[in-house]
């Protein structure tokens, strides 16, 4: 994903972790923290409780009626249309 012309700043993630044993779902944790403290960007889309636990910043999407979504988090704010 990286070269020497090419830097990669995000990690986007979709689940996967839920197949893991304790120990390889550590070691995965693990490797992210150290790749978020070295500077990268890091996102992980879950529904498993132990990573919930584990990852202090949340941003929670709830589905609502009519192909809407209720979006909770740091930084979200609601965008009213005029």
């Amino acid at each position: 994903m990286a070269s020497r012309k090419v830097r990669v700043d995000s990690l986007f993630l979709d689940e996967g972790f839920g197949t893991l044993d304790d120990d390889a779902l550590d070691t995965a944790l693990e490797t992210l923290t150290a790749l978020q403290q070295d500077g990268k960007l890091i996102g992980v889309i879950s529904h498993m409780l132990a990573l919930k636990e584990r990852i202090s910043t949340q941003i929670q999407v709830t589905p609502q009626t009519g192909g809407r979504s209720l979006i909770l988090g740091p930084r979200c704010a609601r965008l009213d249309k005029s």
